[in-house]
């Protein structure tokens, strides 16, 4: 799955279509899911280098409290984007040094940023979400339904 922090469409995905798939074919070990960012804007990119910088089992849960208060810390007008996701980030157990620093991380981001060009260089990722399974490509806002069609069994 390539993915965008900021991206409504994603959201959806994770909070509607993802808990299905993990039932029926992750947790059953017949598919296996890798999450890849492809940042959308700045506040995307920011919110990827705080995810990464979790441990690894803090990653997942934190991923789906982003997607699912998106609202709150990455379109909330009257708010600092930064500021706010300190705050999701406080309540994954990070501190404030260990944030800024993944703020601050350039190599990081740079390697985001890396990933994504050539994931779009390769898969012609053009939007969010976008999957690819078994070597193709498929784009958009795409219900269980259609992951019945492309998943055997």
């Amino acid at each position: 799955e390539y993915a965008s922090f900021t991206c409504p469409h994603c959201a959806g995905f994770h909070m509607t279509v993802l808990p299905e798939i993990k039932t029926k074919w992750i947790d059953t070990g017949k598919v296996k899911l890798v999450y890849r960012d492809f940042p959308l804007d700045q506040v995307a990119l920011l919110a990827a280098q705080v995810a990464r910088h979790l441990p690894v089992e803090r990653y997942e849960p934190f991923v789906l409290a982003l997607l699912s208060t998106q609202d709150r810390w990455a379109f909330n007008r009257g708010a600092n984007p930064t500021e706010e996701l300190w705050k999701m980030a406080a309540l994954a157990g990070m501190g404030r040094p260990a944030f800024d620093k993944a703020v601050a991380d350039t190599a990081l981001r740079d390697w985001i940023l890396k990933e994504a060009q050539a994931d779009q260089e390769r898969w012609k990722i053009d939007s969010t979400p976008s999957f690819v399974v078994n070597g193709q490509k498929y784009a958009g806002d795409m219900g269980f339904e259609a992951f019945l069609k492309l998943i055997p069994g």
